[in-house]
């Protein structure tokens, strides 16, 4: 642009559209690499296999292609206007390979499958399934060809960022562009998926829901998560530091593009010591819908500002009817001591247990809400010392009795122009939710700024149950403070093959 500066995309931005793309580079090669259910092999089998079995398996091929095919559409609709059909394309057949996969699910709930019924059915299955396939193969040059200008791009603008750092007197890199960045994660997903794809009798669907899962005898945690490599540390810190692993329950909630990644990750890596770790999409949860929800709404209605993951933790009480107490804990925390105790912290009689972060006047209910709104002005104190999400201990018979989700519908409703908080903070969202209905945890439970502070004292590290990396420097990135970082690197297990392959730098 002559006479000025040329528009250039923040760091952030720039990062995640480069990791879309290389999600869909391996999504394209795993459509390509993988064999399609024909149609001749399906007559040949057809008199030895049951139909149960083959319906089942044509579901997971229905979901699997489904999942992979909502990643071209996301990436279809960051492109230009060009790609606009595409988007529509791919979106439209996703949805319509994910409402296959349920009524094959519900035919397979039926005890005896006549073959009569069956055969239109796994026929249009197959047909599907092979357009999905063609439309993705037909896609591939020009995602390709998209993908390796952005890696240059990207590239270019890497050396830039640790040039601009080395000369504010930051050291560079040795790992200048081929690091652990958020590029790797989305390698990691499609490198499991593939193996899905190669072997989907290998991880079939968990169709029975463990016993535990539902027990209130035991300790359950939520983890919200795309991260299937975070994800899995905070499990095996929290197996390690307890001193019964079986009693632990994690409940981890995805996006549905993201499941079978997670479901391949902990069939090829059991949950360590025996504790217990359930996998859901929240596609999966039948409370989450337009009708029922403003977050849901907002985001049909193009608020791309509220992520459904970040805001599940809303519905904690509708996901666990028969639970009373659930901790949540974030993806970039990682556990040091036993946790059981946090079920017998005495709330007083209030819905959230958090870790207060004010000091003097920073921190204050003023930083995250516009005190120039009456609402904002009537119902808060500007001075109410906020607390933290990273580890959260939720009352839910008193969250059902005090009615906060519902109180959180009401403040989404209202803050649907933006005008109260920035949509994009949840933390907020859980301030004005849980105002003075927040009981302060001793701090030694969860030690914050891993993630952006290099002057935490070792003692406070040594002490505290859980370290939370909250903040940019992730320990799975490149620009992860050292001094840190072995404390999470040490609970990843580097025996899994495909983090060598996607280039993690740990």
């Amino acid at each position: 642009m002559a006479g000025g500066r040329a528009f250039r995309p923040s760091a952030p931005r720039r990062a995640a559209f480069a990791a879309l793309l290389t999600l869909l580079l391996l999504a394209a090669l795993s459509f390509l690499l993988s064999s399609a259910p024909g149609a001749s092999s399906s007559r040949s089998s057809s008199s030895s296999t049951p139909p149960s079995a083959r319906l089942a398996a044509v579901r997971r091929h229905a979901a699997d292609h489904a999942a992979v095919l909502a990643a071209y559409a996301a990436h279809a609709r960051k492109l230009k206007e060009a790609s606009a059909a595409q988007s529509l394309s791919f979106s439209s057949l996703s949805s319509d390979l994910s409402a296959l996969s349920a009524r094959l699910a519900s035919h397979l709930s039926v005890s005896s499958l006549p073959e009569d019924a069956l055969r239109p059915v796994e026929k249009e299955a197959r047909e599907r399934i092979k357009f999905a396939r063609a439309l993705a193969a037909d896609a591939k040059e020009g995602f390709d060809t998209q993908s390796k200008i952005q890696k240059l791009s990207d590239t270019v603008f890497a050396v830039g960022e640790q040039l601009a750092r080395a000369r504010r007197g930051g050291r560079m890199s040795s790992r200048i562009a081929a690091g652990s960045t958020p590029k790797s994660l989305h390698c990691l997903a499609m490198r499991l998926l593939e193996a899905r794809l190669a072997n989907p009798s290998a991880f079939a669907d968990d169709t029975d829901p463990s016993p535990e899962f539902g027990d209130p005898a035991l300790y359950h945690y939520a983890v919200f998560s795309d991260n299937v490599l975070a994800v899995s540390v905070v499990v095996a810190s929290a197996a390690r530091a307890a001193a019964d692993p079986s009693r632990h329950v994690f409940h981890v909630v995805t996006a549905p593009m993201y499941l079978p990644a997670f479901r391949v990750w902990f069939s090829r890596r059991p949950p360590p010591l025996g504790v217990h770790v359930q996998l859901l999409a929240y596609s999966d949860l039948p409370f989450l819908n337009a009708t029922n929800s403003p977050v849901i709404r907002q985001i049909e209605a193009g608020n791309r500002d509220v992520a459904v993951l970040d805001y599940l933790r809303f519905y904690l009480p509708d996901m666990f009817p028969a639970l009373q107490r659930v901790v949540l804990l974030e993806d970039d925390v990682v556990v040091q001591k036993d946790l059981a105790a946090l079920w017998q912290v005495d709330l007083d009689g209030k819905v959230n247990g958090a870790a207060e972060m004010c000091f003097g006047g920073f921190r204050r209910y003023r930083k995250y809400l516009n005190f120039t709104q009456p609402i904002v002005r009537d119902r808060f104190n500007p001075g109410a010392c906020a607390w933290a999400y990273g580890v959260n201990v939720f009352d839910l018979e008193a969250w059902r009795r005090d009615g906060c989700t519902e109180l959180f519908h009401q403040y989404m409703e209202m803050n649907e122009d933006g005008e109260l908080w920035d949509p994009t903070s949840v933390l907020t969202a859980g301030l004005m939710s849980f105002y003075g209905n927040t009981k302060p945890l001793d701090k030694s439970w969860h030690v914050m700024g891993l993630g952006y502070n290099p002057s935490i004292s070792p003692e406070a590290i040594r002490s505290a149950a859980v370290i939370h990396f909250d903040g940019n420097m992730k320990p799975w990135l490149d620009v992860a403070l050292n001094q840190y970082k072995a404390l999470w690197t040490k609970y990843v297990d580097t025996e899994m093959e495909f983090l060598t392959l996607c280039n993690f730098g740990l």
